[in-house]
Order: structure tokens, then sequence, then C-alpha cells
């Protein structure tokens, strides 16, 4: 079973990285997103729009997954977000922010950035699911009993 749903094995993930300016909230991108996102999905969702998330960073940094120091917490807690999309390809990605309907939504979200905006197009390597905990128990077995 696929992590997301009818997203194909060759699909495209975009990648946009979003710094608040200080004279806005999550609240406020959280609004604004919502709104895009509606869009996306009532015009784009039979045009190649399979899915997509928006993050918040935290503030913890992982100092076990991280080989740049023993950071404390990102300096960018709060402030920063990535919105991530899933798509069947590249082409269907732009065609969607050629549409009237999206630019005008998308120009508020980037009213927000401080950073400008840079959305970046992946191609899926990889992508799962955890096992079921009966699934994990199996491969532990087979691990111990057939890995040299």
């Amino acid at each position: 079973m696929a992590l997301i749903n009818g997203f194909p094995n060759d699909g495209i993930v975009t990648i946009n990285r979003v710094i608040l300016k200080p004279a806005f909230t999550v609240d406020d991108l959280q609004e604004r997103v919502a709104v895009l996102c509606e869009n996306v999905k009532t015009y784009h969702s039979d045009t190649g729009f399979v899915g997509g998330f928006v993050a918040l960073n935290s503030g913890a940094v992982s100092n076990e997954g991280s080989t740049i120091g023993q950071a404390v917490e990102s300096p960018l807690k709060g402030k920063e977000a990535l919105i991530v999309t899933f798509w069947k390809t590249f082409e269907d990605h732009e065609k969607s922010h050629r549409s009237d309907t999206f630019q005008p939504l998308f120009q508020q979200v980037l009213d927000l950035c401080e950073n400008g905006n840079e959305e970046i197009a992946y191609n899926m390597l990889w992508s799962g699911k955890a096992y079921s905990d009966e699934e994990a128990k199996a491969a532990r077995e087979a691990k111990a009993r057939y890995a040299a």
C-alpha cells in the first residue's frame, strides 16, 4: 500500500519554505494556506494534484540526527513552515500555478514571507509506512534468523 493513496511511484513532490515576516502570525499563515489549499483541491484534484501537508517548525532539533553541532532549539521555531504538495507530474503542478483562481491566493501567502519563495520539485525515490506490530515482529525475527 502506498504511503499516500493515489500517489504514483514516479510522482513529484514540491516544497515551499515559508519564513513569516514579523508582522504576521501562524494563524495568518494557516488561514491563507487553507484558502489556497481548498482552491487546489477544488480545481486540481482531477488534473494531477494528489495531496499535501503544511508543517510548522517546532523548534526541536534532533541531536541524534544532526551533524552540525548540538543545537538546543531552532531559531526559526514558530516562524518557519514547509508547504509540501504531491503531484502526478511536474507539468500538472505548473499548470495549477498558471490558473487564474490560484494566482491571487498564492500572492496572499507570499505576502507573509520574508524569504520570498523558491518552490523546489523533487522526484519521488521512496515512500513507505511503518509496519504493523505483527509485521515488525516478523521482520525482526527474519533478520535474526537470516541476516549474516
